[in-house]
């Protein structure tokens, strides 16, 4: 039944470290496993004031995040990432997360009812959103409603462990209140929704502990089963968000398994079949339901993403050949020579074994061959005996087509130790290999690997390759004694130098499109050697051939793939980040991270000194009340005999755990850590100061409530003003320098200052500065660009630049006006059509803009006038470039030879678009 929440709990006459009077009535539960101190806090059976006080905090938490959610504007931090999968879901196109898919899921979904067609990129910090119409503000929706939810969430769960009113109001306020709860709120991030989510699960958890700890009387109705299940709801939900969900079943089964044990010990109430069925209840609802909800997730994520993407090479060939348009028709399983095959990687995501007709720049400065994701002409080898085969007369039969006509097909399957050669049939060239460094992994144990020869060159002893198969690899009896496509692995081993055909994540620079580097390694690790063959054909197979495809994984298959992926490439997040932190940092709030910065506005992850350095305090006064407390017992002092000390133990204690187990568990973590990876620990250690707050106010002194209250209005005063004096960096408001640097306490809080204006009136200028400027009064001008080249560009004459800002002085005469595109070497020097087509493919250009001015007099002479007085008259001076290099400018380096065939790299489909001239802004290089 409902209780008031003023009302004062049944005096304890324990107070005194005495054993209780027979009369009080706590002594009957040293009967069964009831709980000392224990009341029923049904949090649906509060007192109305308790409602109306959690439905006040809950509207003052959604003014504080949607408080100008639609600024800033344009893509920030990470939405980089969370917004680009939205994008990849509307489109279907697969994509890697490291993160499970449910947070990812919502968002999309909260843009997709918005009209967000996924059009919008989110490829870059600062990218705007109002321009192309994207419903940001939509998107953002979803994680400011999880941190709105967060407040009552706290509030009630508070209550569930049996705090005060006001206690959990602070609770709530303190979430109200903290700034890095409320910058992940404001934007399309995944940490609030994983807060939130955690946060559930605690108060579920919490609520089933009260219904647990009262014994018998209350296991298995009604009460008990929902907060169980709830339970077990919220931790597939915030597994399913992000693997830190992980720590928070770590918390629960736990103390799951501290309950169990106590059973265990009932054994007056507590037979071994109602054990089993407390057992089997635990198991179904804390394991069985997680899993199921973290697995339907990802059939839904399985379901959206059907087409391919940029994902997909991270995956298995068989998981690609579920996607759309990715499957392969069933292929011939035999091969022999004279087969055109196409080869794969196995290890390093299947990359097909590639070349084109690009030199390396370095070494022998023959054909690249390279590992390429994507089908393509290229990755067709035809595969040749060392020697060539006889006619019916015993002559050898010329030419690569000779494997064409041998009538009987069985006779030349290729077999493990067969030597062959590889024969590129778009270049007529063989692979080949020899004693010279590779261009990238210049190490002695790693040759070079090139296609060498032309049309008709019969080859040399370094284009020989021995077949050596890896039984323990290879599916069936058959493809562990012959070549069999799919089914078969081996490895290539060069005759002449004894190494292995090899390949891993190491990328080759623009000259090589950034494909793959292919090695002959001495003594290579077996999986990055490991090879087969995909696609299959020659010319003597029969239609009704043997013939095999990708074996379906299933859903259990890709499921489980995927978690592996996600796990490797989790772990493989090592390099260093200019924001990142370690977790001994995270406490005391020692740095946050700068999220953007536009427009003398910066939005910097901050958390709340005040919540931050409370909460750390918490956990301090628990460890050494815990210390202390481990010391009196074994010294045979009588404190857990006392009932508000064991309650104090246990249930503050309950969230310190929870605290560890979010928290350090990051330090045996190497990957890229960040301040919002505390976010779930800091939750619990709130609740851990609410806990010693409580019991140091309200419940070890009872008789004076105006401790508790006072208690609470002044720590939410101060944590109200320290939010206010900080929340510019949340919103992205206006701020000044001054200001700035008066909250600034420490050095390494690292936002900038000088980011910041002097005063906010010189904000409200910022926008009336160029109309100003334009009201000067200044004399004619003839705007013009200098003279240039057209660029060489058979397929698109209108070059995909902008033209240069045009300068639209008011009461001026403009006489006219010319744009034109220049090339200039790293001198400054401009280059001719025959130079330029030299470079075509092999350089990026950076776009500048110049303009030129000329001032005329009434009578149309030119006026000459120095560059400071056309500068005072508003008119731009000559771009640096046109007197000489910018020093700024990355300067080609010419030493090396240009590979004379470059330009025909676009017979791989592919490559073909990699060849198209793009402006340097899009890949953020610069001149070369």
């Amino acid at each position: 039944m409902a209780r008031s929440s003023s009302a004062k709990p049944p005096a304890t006459k324990g107070a005194s470290y005495t054993p209780p009077k027979p009369k009080n009535e706590v002594k009957k539960q040293h009967d069964d496993y009831t709980s000392e101190g224990v009341e029923d806090n049904d949090i649906f059976l509060l007192p109305v004031s308790d409602y109306q006080v959690m439905l006040v905090l809950t509207i003052l938490g959604a003014i504080v995040r949607l408080f100008r959610i639609y600024q800033p504007s344009s893509v920030v931090f990470d939405e980089v990432h969370f917004g680009g999968f939205a994008s990849k879901y509307i489109k279907g196109k697969f994509f890697m997360d490291v993160h499970p898919p449910l947070a990812k899921l919502l968002i999309t979904l909260f843009g997709w009812l918005a009209g967000f067609n996924g059009d919008f990129d989110f490829k870059e910090i600062g990218k705007d959103y109002l321009e192309p119409g994207v419903p940001y503000v939509a998107m953002r929706l979803f994680p400011a409603i999880c941190g709105i939810l967060l407040v009552p969430t706290v509030f009630l769960t508070l209550k569930a462990t049996g705090c005060r009113t006001a206690t959990a109001a602070l609770g709530a306020a303190f979430i109200i209140f903290e700034n890095g709860l409320l910058t992940q709120a404001r934007l399309i991030l995944l940490d609030s929704p994983l807060v939130i989510a955690t946060a559930f699960t605690a108060l579920a958890f919490s609520s089933f502990t009260n219904q647990h700890e009262q014994g018998p009387s209350k296991a298995f109705d009604a009460s008990w089963w929902f907060w169980l299940v709830m339970t077990g709801l919220g931790l597939g939900i915030t597994a399913s968000i992000k693997w830190v969900g992980l720590f928070t079943i770590a918390w629960v089964g736990s103390l799951t398994l501290v309950q169990l044990w106590v059973l265990l010990g009932d054994t007056k109430t507590v037979t071994m079949r109602i054990f089993a069925k407390h057992f089997m209840a635990r198991a179904f609802c804390l394991i069985i339901i997680p899993v199921t909800f973290y697995m339907a997730t990802f059939a839904i994520h399985f379901l959206c993403l059907s087409n391919p993407g940029e994902g997909d090479g991270f995956m298995s060939s068989e998981f690609q050949a579920t996607l759309n348009n990715k499957g392969m028709q069933d292929v011939p399983v035999d091969i022999a020579f004279g087969s055109r095959v196409t080869i794969r990687h196995v290890n390093t995501q299947g990359g097909y074994l590639h070349s084109h007709p690009l030199m390396y720049p370095t070494g022998s400065q023959q054909q690249q061959i390279t590992l390429y994701p994507h089908k393509d002409d290229n990755n067709l080898f035809l595969l040749e005996n060392q020697t060539q085969p006889l006619d019916i007369n015993g002559e050898p039969i010329n030419g690569t087509h000779a494997w064409d006509t041998v009538k009987n097909i069985t006779e030349n399957y290729i077999k493990d130790g067969d030597v062959i050669r590889l024969y590129h049939l778009a270049t007529h060239r063989r692979l080949h290999s020899h004693d010279v460094r590779p261009p990238v992994s210049e190490a002695d144990w790693q040759n070079e690997v090139s296609a060498y020869g032309y049309e008709g060159f019969a080859g040399d002893a370094n284009d020989l390759f021995r077949v050596e198969i890896v039984k323990k690899q290879s599916l069936g009896p058959i493809a562990k004694e012959r070549l069999r496509t799919i089914q078969t692995k081996f490895r290539l081993v060069h005759v002449m130098t004894g190494c292995v055909l090899f390949s891993h994540k190491v990328k080759l620079p623009d000259w090589a499109s950034e494909q793959q580097e292919v090695t002959c390694a001495k003594g290579g690790t077996l999986p990055n050697s490991l090879w087969y063959i995909e696609s299959n054909a020659h010319p003597q197979l029969a239609s009704d051939a043997e013939k095999v495809n990708y074996v379906n994984p299933g859903f259990f298959g890709k499921f489980w793939e995927l978690q592996k992926v996600m796990w490797r490439t989790n772990a493989g997040l090592v390099e260093s980040h200019a924001w990142d932190s370690r977790p001994e940092s995270w406490p005391i709030l020692r740095r946050g991270i700068n999220f953007w910065g536009k427009e003398h506005r910066q939005i910097y992850l901050m958390g709340n000194p005040i919540v931050w350095y409370t909460s750390t305090l918490a956990v301090v006064i628990y460890a050494l009340f815990k210390g202390i407390a481990v010391l009196r017992w074994q010294r045979s002092c009588n404190d857990y005999s006392n009932t508000i000390f064991k309650r104090f133990d246990y249930e503050t204690g309950t969230y310190v755990l929870g605290w560890a187990l979010h928290y350090f568990p990051f330090f045996l973590m190497q990957r890229q850590l960040f301040l919002h990876h505390y976010f779930p620990a800091l939750v619990f250690a709130v609740m851990a100061f609410c806990q010693i707050f409580d019991f140091a106010t309200a419940r070890i002194v009872r008789d004076n409530p105006i401790m508790n209250k006072a208690g609470v209005v002044t720590l939410l005063a101060l944590s109200g003003i320290v939010f206010a004096l900080y929340s510019p960096l949340a919103y992205g408001n206006a701020w000044t320098k001054a200001e700035c640097n008066r909250v600034k306490l420490f050095s390494t809080w690292d936002w900038d200052c000088n980011t910041f204006l002097e005063s906010y009136d010189a904000y409200s200028g910022l926008g009336a500065a160029p109309s100003k400027i334009s009201q000067t009064p200044q004399p004619a001008v003839d705007n013009k660009q200098p003279p240039a080249q057209q660029p060489i560009q058979q397929d698109s004459p209108n070059v995909g630049i902008s033209g240069a800002p045009k300068f639209e002085p008011q009461g001026q005469k403009v006489i006219g006006r010319e744009e034109r595109i220049e090339y200039r070497d790293q001198d400054g020097n401009i280059l001719n059509e025959e130079q330029v087509k030299a470079l075509e493919g092999k350089v990026e250009f950076k776009t500048k803009y110049e303009t030129r001015t000329r001032v005329v007099d009434a009578n149309g002479n030119e006026v000459e006038m120095p560059i400071e007085e056309l500068a005072a008259a508003g008119v731009a001076p000559p771009h640096p470039d046109v007197q000489g290099a910018n020093q700024e400018t990355k300067k080609i380096v010419m030493d090396d030879p240009i590979p004379k065939e470059a330009s025909s790299s676009k017979d791989g489909e592919k490559e073909a678009e990699r060849s198209v001239p793009k402006p340097a802004s899009e890949g953020n290089e610069a001149t070369v």
